[in-house]
């Protein structure tokens, strides 16, 4: 038994030093948003734009991603994004979310990150 010991101790540091470990920034940055209407219904052929700044966004300049179009669910997603906030400006018709954009939290990098936007 004292034998024993010492070599599975050897051999757990062994597999331990070699075992992959978490690379950071492997995995992108994404953003899912859902675009609904004042009732909850979702809204399939919504214009969705992604803007740095609020300056940005209000001017409707220098969008960082998009246009992209909703699809049947409502939804638009935005791949290898930074991990940072982001101002959402939406629009489909006569309905748009400006006045009430959306910023959203800091993105978790690595993550799909989800938001909801209200259009009316």
């Amino acid at each position: 038994m004292k034998r024993i010991l010492p070599v599975v101790l050897v051999l757990s540091l062994i597999i331990t030093a070699f075992a992959p470990q978490p690379v950071e920034g492997l995995l992108p940055t994404r953003l899912k948003v859902t675009v609904i209407d004042e009732l909850g219904n979702v809204q399939e052929g919504a214009v969705v734009k992604l803007y740095l700044s609020e300056e940005d966004y209000r001017k409707e300049t220098n969008e960082t991603a998009g246009p992209e179009v909703t699809d049947k669910k409502g939804v638009v997603k935005f791949n290898d994004l930074k991990p940072q906030q982001y101002y959402i400006y939406v629009e489909k018709g006569e309905m748009r979310n400006d006045g009430a954009g959306v910023l959203t939290a800091p993105l978790e990098e690595g993550k799909m990150n989800k938001v909801n936007v209200v259009i009316y």
